[in-house]
């Protein structure tokens, strides 16, 4: 449980009747968060934990990760 509230907390947040809340201003400054911007979201269900993410920064980790990936295939023995 400890590792879940590693980090800096910015306060509580309201979700408004349409499922909307407001991402804290300090925390928009800090990852440079702006309107319009496309967040991605992920959850732990088990642990009712909900993360965000920026979805620029998760098509760069995407993009490095298949780089990586197709570097490991290219090692592999192909079975013929």
């Amino acid at each position: 449980m400890n590792a879940i509230f590693k980090g800096k907390t910015y306060g509580a947040v309201t979700v408004g009747e349409r499922g909307q809340l407001v991402i804290p201003a300090e925390l928009r400054r800090e990852l440079k968060i702006k309107s319009g911007d496309q967040l991605m979201v992920f959850a732990k269900l088990d642990k009712k934990v909900i993360s965000l993410m920026p979805a620029k920064d998760f098509s760069q980790f995407l993009e490095k990760a298949a780089k990586l990936i197709s570097k490991l295939e290219s090692r592999v023995p192909k079975k013929e």
